[in-house]
């Protein structure tokens, strides 16, 4: 099925099909697996041999490392309303979001664009139709799957998102579109569902009553009204200029190594030559036919021996020498092919924002710098860069969560409250040192006690107040 076929049979305009040209190329390093590159043919001087370049892996290394310093088990979400936050962080929990959020975040690297879209399961209604009980699920989108409708300033207001099913072995794709809706009341977003049999073209359109009648879809509502002008999903992007499409006002993102696709070719070349030298360099042994003759009615050398190469009687070897055994220990160039995959890594490092020296090829593999950084260097910009948008996308994400929880029943839900990120900048700073010097400042009366439980308990001011110690409580 071809996707743009079947938006183009319900004239539903979206963003260029050859952008997801180059997203389907971005996941192809991410895999380290290029169709165009990694699988070519030398010709021998009588055939074309098939051959498969060897991938050191590393685009999908410095997604990793961006994932796991944007998103990881430190990074602290909290919600001023006490009940709010202790619901906000059982959803999370229940959707097991810290490892798919951090899963997500080496997508997004990887191909520019993540979405989440929150929405609610096992609903029960009473018999006026209204939301009585629900469970609150998330749904994890690709880039791949998500096909902008409308959007100003790059923030994506409209958008349909595509979830590919197996059912009996046939193949459907759900589409779910999130768009706005005027009415005589005002207007409202609204969600509705198609699912098509994945064939040839635009695929086969199903009637909602034949598509319930499949597993997949059987609880599946083919329109929700939300009556809210706020969207169900939200988008995450990295923080960085989509320079690779000819539409300047694309609002998908560009992947962290799309502007570096020539640095992985050189260093996947250097280090498929790399281990070639040790393929090609091996030592071998040629022998004349005759050495290898039976002794006493035993082989002379182990026939299963790789290492023994026996010419054919024309050939020249040992006929100046007078020789019976040659041997061959071509040098390997390992020296060189190091420094020049390092002289790349690091050129690759700064490009995705990482600054210089953060990979090193050592002993045939990528070591890792985990040092401190400073304030002043590139890697600590770029993390404060991106996570003004995450900051951002984050927040969005739990007033969709507190929004459906209202909906659901929980009218103790506070919609409106304050929301804080505080991210892990412990790679950046010595969260230890700087601890040791806020309880120095608390000895010498620099810094208040309820301070430093406010900064380092992410307590707000009453409640870090009430939890001090009886002794300081009479001393404040």
């Amino acid at each position: 099925m071809n996707v743009f076929d079947f938006f183009k049979k319900n004239d539903i305009d979206t963003v260029s099909s050859s952008f997801y040209r180059h997203i389907a190329k971005w996941r192809s390093w991410y895999q380290g697996d290029v169709k165009t590159f990694h699988h070519y043919k030398v010709y021998n001087g009588k055939n074309r041999i098939k051959r498969k370049r060897k991938s050191l892996g590393i685009a999908k290394k410095v997604c990793e490392d961006m994932a796991d310093l944007l998103l990881n088990e430190r990074v602290e979400i909290t919600v001023s309303d006490e009940t709010t936050n202790k619901f906000v962080k059982e959803v999370l929990e229940c959707n097991d979001f810290w490892n798919m959020g951090n899963e997500y975040q080496e997508r997004k690297a990887s191909t520019g664009t993540a979405a989440y879209i929150p929405y609610l399961d096992n609903v029960e209604v009473d018999e006026y139709g209204r939301v009585r009980r629900a469970e609150i699920k998330i749904n994890y989108v690709e880039a791949e799957n998500i096909f902008p409708l409308s959007w100003k300033n790059r923030r994506i207001t409209e958008c349909v998102f595509m979830f590919v099913h197996t059912v009996k072995r046939k193949k459907y794709a759900h589409f779910q579109f999130h768009q706005i809706e005027s009415t005589g009341e005002g207007s409202q977003y609204v969600i509705t569902n198609k699912v098509v049999l994945c064939t040839s073209g635009a695929g086969q359109e199903l009637e909602p009553q034949k598509w319930k009648r499949l597993p997949a879809f059987a609880e599946l509502a083919e329109r929700i009204e939300t009556g809210s002008m706020e969207p169900q999903f939200v988008i995450d992007r990295l923080n960085i200029v989509n320079n690779i499409d000819d539409d300047d006002s694309n609002p998908m993102g560009a992947s962290l190594f799309a502007n570096s696709i020539p640095t992985l070719e050189k260093i996947d070349l250097e280090y498929d030559s790399y281990s070639n030298e040790f393929e090609l360099g091996k030592k071998r042994i040629f022998v004349k036919g005759e050495t290898l003759d039976f002794l006493d009615g035993n082989p002379v050398f182990d026939p299963n021996d790789v290492v023994f190469h026996q010419l054919p009687e024309e050939a020249q070897f040992g006929k100046s020498s007078g020789k019976m055994i040659e041997e061959s220990n071509m040098e390997i160039r390992a020296d060189q092919h190091s420094q020049a995959i390092n002289d790349d890594l690091n050129f690759l490092s700064f490009k995705c924002g990482f600054g210089t020296e953060r990979y090193k090829f050592e002993k045939g593999t990528v070591v890792t710098a985990t040092q401190v950084i400073s304030e002043n260097s590139d890697m600590y910009r770029t993390i404060q860069k991106h996570e003004v948008l995450l900051d951002s996308v984050l927040k969005e994400l739990i007033r969709v969560i507190i929004r459906l929880g209202i909906v659901s029943g929980n009218t103790e839900l506070e919609e409106d409250c304050e929301i804080t990120i505080d991210f892990d900048d412990s790679i950046i700073e010595d969260k230890s040192a700087e601890r040791q010097q806020d309880r120095q400042d608390v000895s010498m009366g620099v810094m208040q006690l309820w301070e430093y439980r406010a900064k380092w308990y992410h307590e707000d001011k009453e409640t870090a107040k009430k939890n001090l110690p009886e002794q300081a409580s009479v001393m404040e």
